[in-house]
């Protein structure tokens, strides 16, 4: 009889098979799962071939360093022969200028954008890495840096690069320290910004800035006797009126006391990637607030109120943004006094916020309308008032549920800041470019200049749309 045997150690695991792993598995499930797949996968590799074929020998023959369009040929034919074709990069050697800070804005104010721009991160990193001291401390660290360079190349006087470099190494300290203190800079930094870019005295933007403390002076002063919306109306009111009576000659005694101010740039002399920037972040910035003001008055209980915001949001979504940067441009002056001096940028600046807020506020009623009664009833059952239940339990998660949507409405306004060219601004996608190719040098220049701007703003939305995959992969609490 013979012998059974039993095997005492188990045998090591064997490979998946190599049609079953890998980028061979990758390829049978997705490219060459079916005939129809091959076919289409084939054509689509022969169309990228062909552009690639065409495209690679002009990137290929690059120029960087010529003084005109037909030095660029000239140079290009002499390195791979005649009738050959390559890009000429060399025109942003002279319009580099142009295309960041416009063709008009000052050259020796040119350091102002670029401290403006260097702190627009310091002020957002509170923002969006609250509490998280190494991603602050990378940030202002890369900041420091950027500022060091490029106010040296700028030529920057000595005392505002001082200042420059003491106050983001100041914040630095800060971010270590007590991060949190950092939103405070994140607040002043719109009245600091405007002031670097538009100039004048510095106590424009802190006057202008001391009408919010108004308004919340008088609306927490009222709000106990009166309620909370007579008292946010009453606190409005005032700050019109501080505005409108006190700031001038508040801003008039304070420049005659203590006079500092800084060259003042008009708007119209702002353009290239300034302009697109400051209307941008202008737009992101307000937009949003806004939008959640009008999502939830949309969705009020008070007809009045309910009535104003379906009526806002629905005029503003049904005209296309050409259409409000007209009105921006040429009508609304006949609405003001002939005295009027409102400057077209704010006009524009205006009115494309509250392009975005309107559809931002549609993006959070959907939102809003997909959260669980549940979640309203808690809010009901712990004693919250509307308020609180709204910024501690109800906005939180409909903010978290429409971030790409939110993310996704920014891009497209940050790309839409290419229409104020037709109101006469010099944006850099038509408005520069157009003075590229009318220059005697580089005239019969065509791509180059479109493909440098798409590039850039590629940077910028790609960057948005990859923060905010990390947003939602951070605030992601469901089961995984």
């Amino acid at each position: 009889m013979a012998e059974s045997y039993t095997r005492t150690e188990m045998l090591p695991a064997l490979p998946p098979p190599v049609s079953q792993r890998g980028l061979v598995k990758w390829l049978n499930e997705n490219l060459l799962s079916t005939p129809m797949n091959i076919a289409l996968t084939v054509l689509g590799f022969l169309f990228v071939g062909f552009i690639a074929w065409n495209i690679l020998p002009w990137f290929g023959n690059s120029v960087w360093n010529a003084g005109s369009l037909a030095e660029c040929r000239e140079i290009v034919a002499a390195s791979a022969g005649e009738g050959a074709s390559g890009a000429c990069w060399a025109f942003l050697r002279p319009w580099w200028g142009a295309f960041i800070f416009g063709h008009q804005y000052p050259v020796d104010e040119r350091w102002r954008p670029i401290l403006a721009f260097g702190l627009l991160f310091a002020a957002l990193a509170p923002v969006l890495f609250a509490g998280q001291k190494r991603n602050l401390s990378i940030i202002l660290g890369v900041v420091t840096a950027f500022l060091v360079l490029t106010l040296f190349l700028a030529s920057a006087p000595a005392l505002a690069f001082v200042l420059a470099i003491l106050g983001v190494a100041s914040l630095l300290v800060v971010a270590q320290m007590q991060p949190g203190k950092l939103l405070w800079f994140t607040l002043a930094y719109p009245a600091l910004c405007f002031w670097l870019l538009w100039g004048g005295p510095i106590w424009t933007p802190i006057v202008a800035m001391a009408g919010f403390g108004v308004l919340y002076a008088v609306f927490r002063l009222a709000s106990p006797a009166i309620g909370l919306a007579p008292a946010a109306g009453a606190g409005v009111v005032a700050a019109v009126l501080w505005w409108l009576f006190a700031e001038t000659p508040i801003v008039g005694l304070l420049q005659s006391a203590i006079p500092i101010e800084l060259l003042w740039v008009p708007s119209d002399e702002f353009g290239g990637f300034l302009l697109a920037i400051v209307i941008g972040v202008t737009g992101i910035t307000f937009s949003l607030p806004l939008g959640i003001l009008l999502a939830l008055g949309r969705q009020s209980d008070m007809p009045i109120v309910k009535s104003l915001c379906v009526i806002f949001i629905e005029a503003i979504r049904g005209v296309p943004l050409i259409t409000l940067l007209f009105v921006a441009a040429f009508v609304l002056g006949f609405f003001l006094p002939p005295e009027a001096d409102f400057d077209l940028l704010l006009r524009v600046l205006i009115l494309v916020t509250f392009f975005a807020a309107a559809y931002l506020a549609e993006v959070l009623r959907g939102s809003l309308a997909a959260l669980p009664r549940g979640q309203y009833e808690a809010a009901d059952a712990l004693g919250l008032d509307y308020w609180r239940a709204q910024r501690l339990i109800i906005l939180p998660q409909a903010l978290k549920i429409s971030i790409p949507a939110i993310v996704s409405s920014f891009i497209g306004l940050f790309k839409d800041t290419t229409l104020v060219v037709i109101v006469a601004l010099y944006e850099p996608l038509k408005g520069i470019t157009h003075l590229v190719r009318q220059d005697v040098n580089w005239k019969g220049i065509y791509w180059e200049p479109y493909i440098f701007v798409g590039i850039i703003f590629f940077v910028f939305c790609f960057g948005m749309s990859r923060y905010s995959k990390y947003l939602e992969l951070k605030l992601k609490t469901d089961h995984r």
